[in-house]
């Protein structure tokens, strides 16, 4: 099996079981989705000289294992911002909508402002699998998200599979698709997930320059079934961008790491 979560077909794109999401059985995650939003604005709107600074996406509808096509659309080609949005579609449906917004790069203006000193704690090295590293406060890291089912803080490590097989990820959309566990990281507590996120903003200053990116959580927010979630993206250089999500409670579907067995463990965690 090609370790993607889709591959090219008939103009679209096919899912693979890496896309199957664990909210549902004929659901995708929300990595996969985010990422190909993600790679088609890029594909088609990158500008030399232009940096992408904000990709919002929102996720619409349940987005099925069903043969997936992007519609892109600049919105403005100006001198110093340009935007673009897209349409992801399943059987003539928009099951999902995204902007990117890209600034021109410049020299930053005079005068020193505050920053924050939370960095990210030392993480385990790679060894050449795909399964991503969950971590927490209390339970250091660990392969799976079984082990940190408590009320610390979470974070989480990945360098992100393919999202379109046989093209490898430009570091915006390896960005963009670990910032979709500012869900994971921010949302997972005690009994596991049962807030399902309905968008992902990504906020980004610079581009990555690593392959493994860091995701920590900053802060939680719920009241009446409705949570604010999040977090900061790190590399080697250290934090270079923000994950926002806003979720609904979804306890009916409930995701408890450590009573249920997961396919494809360790490539997906939602």
């Amino acid at each position: 099996m090609v370790t993607a979560y889709f591959t090219a077909s008939g103009g679209g794109y096919d899912p693979t079981p890496y896309a199957q999401s664990h909210w549902g059985d004929d659901h995708l995650n929300g990595p996969a989705m985010v990422g190909l939003a993600a790679l088609a604005l890029e594909s088609e709107c990158a500008t030399d000289g232009f940096q992408p600074a904000r990709l919002t996406v929102d996720l619409q509808r349940a987005a099925r294992n069903a043969h997936t096509t992007v519609d892109v659309e600049v919105v403005r080609d100006g001198r110093r911002v340009h935007s673009a949005q897209c349409e992801v579609r399943q059987d003539d449906r928009v099951v999902a909508r995204a902007t990117l917004v890209q600034f021109r790069t410049s020299a930053p203006p005079p005068g020193e402002l505050w920053t924050s000193d939370d960095g990210f704690p030392e993480h385990p090295t790679p060894d050449g699998t795909p399964p991503p590293y969950v971590g927490s406060d209390q339970a250091g890291w660990t392969r799976s998200p079984a082990g940190h089912q408590n009320d610390s803080r979470k974070r989480f490590f990945n360098d992100s599979i393919s999202i379109v097989a046989g093209r490898q990820n430009s570091p915006f959309v390896r960005a963009a698709t670990v910032a979709e566990s500012t869900s994971l990281v921010t949302n997972l507590g005690t009994a596991g997930i049962g807030y399902i996120n309905g968008d992902l903003t990504v906020a980004l200053s610079r581009l990555p320059v690593d392959d493994w990116l860091g995701v920590q959580a900053v802060s939680h927010h719920s009241a009446a079934g409705i949570a604010v979630g999040t977090a900061t993206l790190f590399d080697r250089l250290g934090a270079f961008g923000s994950g926002l999500t806003t979720a609904v409670a979804n306890p009916a579907a409930q995701i408890d790491f450590s009573a249920r067995d997961f396919r494809l463990e360790g490539i997906n965690y939602e």
